[in-house]
């Protein structure tokens, strides 16, 4: 950084030049947000069923949540049962090709985790899978 000194008369004003660091704080701005992933969740707390086979995920899903009481979850709010067909047909316009990943509780109802599947798979989902744990 620079110092200008600037003589009016008797005396003498310093100056420090903080542009540079005003560019370096802007770089590291657009590097962390350039960076950051962005990560849609369900708004609820699971806990997920463990599975030895199970494979991770690279696309961005669509993520329901099913929980122990039989409740459906969505993006932070109760969607209810009625509410996965429409929710899942909405999002798939966007992208057809999206995958839906149901994450029911361990100790979800096998009814309410199949009736979930069912209202994806008949809004249009072409890949619809359950989330476990290894």
């Amino acid at each position: 950084m620079r110092r200008f000194r600037h003589s009016t008369g008797n005396e003498t004003v310093s100056t420090v030049d903080i542009s540079p660091l005003i560019d370096v704080v802007f770089l590291l701005l657009i590097f962390f947000i350039v960076t950051t992933v962005f990560v849609k969740e369900t708004g609820v707390e699971i806990s997920k069923p463990r599975a030895a086979s199970s494979d991770d995920l690279n696309k961005q899903a669509i993520l329901i949540a099913v929980t122990s009481e039989g409740r459906v979850w969505h993006g932070g709010r109760e969607i209810g049962m009625d509410g996965v067909r429409a929710v899942v047909a909405t999002l798939l316009e966007e992208d057809a090709e999206t995958p839906v990943v149901i994450r029911a509780d361990a100790n979800a109802a096998t009814e309410a985790t199949v009736k979930v599947i069912d209202s994806a798979k008949l809004a249009g989902a072409q890949s619809v899978s359950l989330a476990t744990e290894k």
